[in-house]
This record gives structure tokens, C-alpha cells and sequence, in this order.
């Protein structure tokens, strides 16, 4: 599907709203003002659904940890492995290294 222009350039505004907060208590307050509730459990589920297959969980797992459907954690696979931009790669990685950081 192609994206209009104006899409794009409200995706990049939307994008570089959240480049200007400073800490995960501003992002959260941002999120709740921008999703609605039901917006921000759904985005979360995702999250950590592509966080478990990372770990190499398998679906039953991921099912009884998250209360999801396996057809929704498909959709992530498929997001994560065939479509992936490289964003969850790069939040992995970064939030790893932090924790490594402060493991020391």
C-alpha cells in the first residue's frame, strides 16, 4: 500500500515528538494523552509478544504468559522475521546493553 505524503509527514512529526522527551514517565504520560486505553494494552501485548519470540519463547509460552491468541502472535513473528524495519532489533539491543550497564 502506497502512503500518501501527508501521511508520511505526520508519521515524521508523530516520530520526532518522541525524540523530545526525556524520560519513560514523559513517554508514558504522551502515550496516555495520544492512545486510548484499549490502544495502549494492544501496543504493550505486541511488545512483549515480540520480546518473548526474541527470547526464542515458544507460542504456548507466550500464550500463557500474555493471554493472546496465537494467531496474534503470528502476525508479530511474521512483523519481527519477513517485514521487520529494524526497529524492535534496535530497542532489544540498546535496552540489553543498558541493563548490562547496570549490572556492573
Amino acid at each position: 500500500m502506497m502512503m500518501k505524503q501527508m501521511d508520511k509527514e505526520q508519521l515524521k512529526d508523530l516520530y520526532e515528538a518522541f525524540l523530545v522527551l526525556e524520560s519513560a514517565e514523559e513517554v508514558e504520560r504522551f502515550m496516555q494523552d495520544l492512545c486510548t486505553p484499549q490502544e495502549l494494552m494492544t501496543i504493550a501485548q505486541r511488545y512483549q509478544i515480540a520480546k518473548l519470540l526474541s527470547e526464542d519463547c515458544r507460542y504456548a509460552d507466550i500464550v500463557e504468559k500474555t493471554g493472546t491468541s496465537t494467531a496474534t502472535i503470528s502476525r508479530v513473528n511474521r512483523s519481527l522475521s519477513m517485514i521487520s524495519s529494524g526497529g524492535y532489533e534496535v530497542v532489544f539491543d540498546r535496552l540489553k546493553k543498558l541493563r548490562e550497564g547496570s549490572d556492573k
